[in-house]
């Protein structure tokens, strides 16, 4: 039982001194029951809006350590259009390409030990979202979003940011 207290005080350190060595990326949504076109199940709405911040997480570890990103998403409009189902309680994503992006407006803030490097409000789209190749798998729901945010944060932030060291 000691042994496995140990262990556990270990790998907790462990995983806090890594962490403070890495940039940290925070994202807060504003008003999300306000976004265009989200699911009509809050489960679904919740798993969307944790897949994105997944997302941006997954990004923040290209940032040099000591660099922090604050990122809120004031709106989402996801790729496709839902439509109902029919039989069914729930709904359908349909993507056609045309008027059907998907965009999101994001506030965000690049720090380094407290001081702001960078900031912005963009309005952020892929019009050609299914003209495009993407890395990410045909399975994945998010696929046209997750693009869409590598390319804003490649362009906005990671191949302009500041380095301060």
């Amino acid at each position: 039982m000691q042994t496995s207290n140990v262990m556990k005080r270990f790998v907790l350190a462990g995983a806090l001194l890594a962490g403070a060595a890495q940039a940290a990326v925070t994202v807060k949504y504003e008003k999300p029951d306000d976004f265009l076109d989200m699911p009509r199940s809050e489960r679904d709405r919740d798993q969307i809006l944790k897949d994105i911040t997944t997302h941006f997480e997954s990004l923040g570890k290209e940032l040099p350590p000591g660099q922090d990103l604050r990122v809120t998403v004031t709106d989402l409009d996801l790729a496709g259009r839902l439509e109902p189902r029919r039989w069914a309680v729930d709904e359908i994503r349909i993507m056609r390409g045309g008027a059907d992006w998907p965009r999101m407006t994001v506030s965000w803030t690049l720090e380094q030990n407290g001081n702001v490097l960078k900031s912005g409000t963009d309005e952020v789209s892929n019009m050609n979202y299914q003209q495009r190749m993407t890395r990410y798998f045909s399975n994945d729901s998010l696929r046209y979003e997750k693009q869409m945010i590598d390319d804003w944060f490649h362009k906005a932030i990671a191949d302009s940011r500041v380095s301060k060291r």
